[in-house]
């Protein structure tokens, strides 16, 4: 029978290695693009995943004060991700804008 000490440390490092594993593929995508959007998608997923670690590895090594950090992170990633979408926004906006008066101009 498995001993239950060695089997929570064991899933432990696995949900950590995972988890960092999901991280380096997401900076994969978030430096290849190949649109801003997919990038700020992928900046969200970064952002989602170490949120996610940071609580493993407070569970992992019984460390509360990683989940304080987790959740500030959590806010401020939520608020870079508004702020860049409606960057975006506007963007594609002013891009349609531009195109209708080169239409109108023809």
């Amino acid at each position: 029978m498995i001993d239950t000490a060695a089997f929570l440390e064991f899933s432990g490092q696995a949900a950590l290695l995972v988890l960092l594993a999901g991280m380096v593929l997401v900076m994969w995508r978030l430096a290849a693009g190949p649109t801003a959007a997919d990038r700020v998608i992928a900046l969200d997923l970064l952002s989602l995943l170490v949120v996610a670690f940071l609580v493993a590895l407070s569970i992992h090594t019984g460390e509360t004060s990683y989940l304080d950090v987790a959740i500030a992170y959590a806010c401020i990633a939520f608020l870079g991700t508004i702020a860049l979408a409606r960057f975006l926004q506007r963007v594609a906006h002013r891009t349609v804008r531009k195109k209708t008066q080169e239409r109108t101009n023809d």
